[in-house]
């Protein structure tokens, strides 16, 4: 029985929801347009950001248009957040008793691939995972489940065998429609944004006290 981690990466992995928001702010100031705050990171975090950008600027934006306009926002986004970079407490730690243990590891991810370089190869964290699936790979963004379903594929492990670490309502809504139990990091949002997810196994503030065999021995909350 192949069994998995599959890691969002915003939030996740790094502690960096609030910069991504703020970019999404500054961007869109830079076009004499405000957004409310709060009420974008709850309703966007984990979606591709050319489905943000086209349901924000309009269906006539051409595709090259919507990359060129995402890559502008991008580049915001690690201007702001570079200085900050590094992991959440203790994921180094448990990403290495896990592949210890014979656990797969996978990325699974709603950034686009150069965040994603910039992340993982900034860290020097690429070599711990099996495989890493980004906005590229997938049709479509969180809540759907594609992205948790690629990478469950990719490693070879069927959903039941596969904990999903989220940090946003939408990915853990992405990881229960795949049926897959989910751990929650609060880097973003408290214990309370979860109540009503009947996936949830644990929810914690870091991985600093987590252990492989507690994961997956551990059941829905709710």
């Amino acid at each position: 029985m192949i069994r998995a981690f599959l890691f969002d990466m915003d939030g996740t992995i790094v502690d960096n929801m609030g910069f991504h928001t703020d970019s999404w702010v500054e961007f869109f100031k830079r076009r004499d347009r405000t957004i409310d705050r709060d009420a974008f990171f709850l309703a966007t975090a984990g979606r591709h950001g050319r489905e943000i950008i086209r349901d924000e600027m309009g269906a006539h934006l051409t595709e090259d248009e919507v990359v060129a306009l995402n890559s502008e926002k991008e580049v915001v986004y690690r201007e702001l957040y570079g200085p900050h970079l590094k992991t959440v407490a203790g994921f180094e730690a448990l990403v290495l008793a896990a592949r210890a243990d014979g656990v797969k590891l996978a990325v699974a991810t709603a950034a686009q691939t150069s965040n994603v370089t910039f992340t993982l190869d900034g860290l020097d964290i690429r070599k711990h995972f099996d495989a890493v699936v980004t906005a590229a790979d997938v049709p479509r963004g969180k809540p759907h489940p594609d992205v948790f379903l690629e990478a469950a594929r990719r490693v070879g492990a069927l959903p039941e065998n596969c904990i999903v670490f989220e940090d946003a309502p939408l990915g853990v809504e992405a990881a229960r429609r795949a049926g897959m139990r989910c751990v929650v990091i609060t880097t973003t949002l408290p214990a309370s944004a979860f109540a009503a997810f009947d996936n949830v196994i644990l929810i914690v503030d870091h991985f600093t006290d987590l252990s492989v065999a507690d994961v997956f021995a551990a059941s829905p909350i709710q």
